[in-house]
């Protein structure tokens, strides 16, 4: 397979999404899939999730530090209990959702809309990139907390000036928030490009060759310096791209979206007025028809949602193996398997 340019692979990425998700349609297959990718594409790594945290964390650790001496120990016994459980259930659902991703990975290379066969094929290479996820998850927590440890008392000190006045000094949180803003938008970019970079281009490595981290990365990092404009343009259109199709199908929604939106609520509105007086078996009738009403919308905007955000997640993961492939030869054999050299006929001569 020939290696693609960033703008070439996305068209290649639409056509094979095309004939990925549309060939011998089926409506549970599609459905499936669709919520396959959503779940391993539409849901940003833990990366994204821990510096949202950490950035959260940054500007309220201030007000917490007097509090635990106001807090009945069982209290803070629960509280510990339940950061540590989320802590456990989260790393779960992203070990669930790593092995997926290999999964349906799996399903796109080989065009195979089975997931089961990628599900167990590649176990260990996923639990591998798993454990990396962590490490750089947690890599990334902790430059988040150091760098927002310059800015801790600056905090406190605004938390007590609030406390003593009522209200907050504008200039100090000016002062306070100004600085966050670039080192924000730098961490972000940051953990934007890792997570494209783990997922993209390393991923590959794990589930193809079962790579080490050190030598997915000396791969990735040797193709990189090679072409450096060249994955630099695709990080670019990697973020753009998927950016603006989301706005464009926003905009295209809207007004359906709020047509039905508003349909719904008339019929919940009917529905609560008709049986407002109502007691006995018609309030609870009343109540089961609003639930019911209510779950159908649901239902409703989770089909929708899936239909319409199938096709974009999945040209995602398309656009990334079309990219890198010409750039992996073992990817690239797949994807675009080497023309079979015919055996020379009995008694042809052979040209030097």
């Amino acid at each position: 397979m020939r290696a693609f340019s960033a703008a070439d692979s996305v068209s290649l990425a639409i056509q094979r999404t095309r004939e990925f998700l549309f060939s011998s349609f089926s409506w549970g297959t599609y459905l499936k899939l669709g919520l396959i990718a959503i779940i391993t594409e539409g849901s940003w790594s833990s990366l994204r999730s821990s510096s949202n945290g950490g950035s959260h964390r940054s500007g309220q650790g201030g007000p917490m530090i007097s509090s635990p001496f106001h807090i009945p120990a069982a209290w803070i016994a629960a509280s510990v209990a339940a950061v540590l459980l989320g802590i456990v259930v989260s790393l779960f659902v992203l070990y669930l959702i790593t092995r997926l991703r290999f999964a349906f990975f799996h399903c796109l290379i080989h065009k195979t809309k089975e997931i089961r066969p990628g599900w167990h094929l590649y176990r260990e290479p996923a639990t591998h990139f798993f454990w990396l996820n962590v490490v750089v998850g947690f890599c990334f927590v902790a430059l988040v907390g150091l760098l927002s440890l310059p800015f801790v008392a600056g905090f406190w000190r605004l938390f007590r000036e609030i406390r003593r006045a009522g209200h907050p000094d504008i200039g100090m949180v000016l002062s306070l928030v100004l600085p966050l803003i670039p080192i924000i938008m730098v961490l972000v970019l940051v953990g934007l490009v890792t997570d494209l970079v783990l997922r993209d281009l390393m991923m590959p490595h794990y589930a193809l060759d079962n790579a080490t981290a050190r030598e997915a990365w000396t791969e990735v990092w040797a193709s990189m310096k090679a072409e450096h404009r060249q994955f630099l343009a695709y990080i670019l259109l990697r973020v753009v791209l998927p950016t603006i199709a989301m706005v464009a199908l926003f905009m295209v929604l809207l007004i359906p979206g709020a047509i039905l939106a508003g349909a719904f609520g008339a019929i919940e509105y009917g529905v609560h007025s008709a049986f407002a007086n109502s007691t006995g078996g018609a309030a609870v009738a009343g109540s089961m028809l609003q639930v019911f009403f209510g779950l159908v919308a649901l239902v409703f905007m989770a089909l929708a949602g899936i239909c319409l955000g199938a096709p974009l997640s999945t040209g995602i993961r398309e656009y990334a193996l079309m990219f890198y492939g010409g750039r992996y030869p073992v990817l690239g054999n797949i994807l675009d398997p080497p023309a079979a050299q015919l055996p020379p006929l009995p008694g042809a001569s052979v040209v030097a």
